[in-house]
């Protein structure tokens, strides 16, 4: 791979190309991220070469296997290791002491997603709650939960963008300007409560927002 000086926002690393990981660099190639798959079985290497940006076999147990590949340039990286326990704990390990600043990790278990979260993932995913598409939306973006209510139309959580705090919702026009209604929100040690056109979002507040799921995306990248 070209080596670059600095980390791009659009770049992500998954290791382990099985079904979750397979899944996940797909739906996040579909969005437009750049994408290195790696994984230490040859053919799955091959069978993912055309669909993913760049791919490559390597054992991600090794420290200085990962630093050939540029690992220690990205600055996210998603553990998708599923069976393999030793090799999934040791990968994060890896990818924590070379410096990668937002790691997710798959857990098999609520035990194996305590004992990542000691060696420093950042974020523990369990299969049967956040399946890969929905992960690719969380790790994409600045999007704190997502979830498609049906084809097409979004439920997301996300921190308040600049562009509305300080004004009421009536004011800041959001349903016309981003197609999208803000359903909640929720202060800073606060629960949360239900929005209207006269609330006023403060910084650091979290809302929920519904709408057409290429309009949820769009605000939630709005600043």
């Amino acid at each position: 791979m070209p080596q670059r000086n600095k980390v791009s926002d659009k770049r992500i690393l998954v290791v382990g190309l099985g079904r979750f990981g397979s899944s996940l660099a797909l739906e996040l190639v579909n969005h437009g991220w750049e994408v290195l798959g790696v994984d230490s079985n040859p053919r799955v290497v091959q069978i993912f070469g055309e669909s993913l940006t760049h791919t490559v076999i390597a054992d991600s147990t090794d420290d200085e296997a990962l630093r050939q590949i540029g690992a220690a340039q990205f600055s996210r990286a998603v553990v998708a290791i599923g069976t393999h326990l030793e090799e999934s704990i040791l990968t994060t390990s890896q990818l924590v002491d070379l410096g990668v600043k937002d790691i997710w990790a798959k857990a098999t278990s609520r035990r194996h997603g305590r004992i990542l979260e000691q060696v420093g993932a950042h974020h523990v995913v369990l299969p049967e709650h956040d399946m890969g598409e929905r992960v690719a939306h969380l790790v994409s973006g600045r999007m704190l939960d997502y979830v498609e209510l049906e084809e097409g139309f979004s439920l997301i959580k996300t921190k308040a963008p600049q562009a509305l705090v300080g004004r009421s919702l009536r004011e800041t026009k959001v349903r016309q300007r981003f197609g999208i209604t803000v359903v909640s929100v929720k202060r800073v040690g606060a629960s949360f409560t239900y929005a209207t056109e006269e609330t006023v979002l403060h910084r650091g507040d979290v809302i929920v927002v519904a709408g057409r799921t290429k309009d949820v995306e769009g605000f939630a990248e709005s600043d």
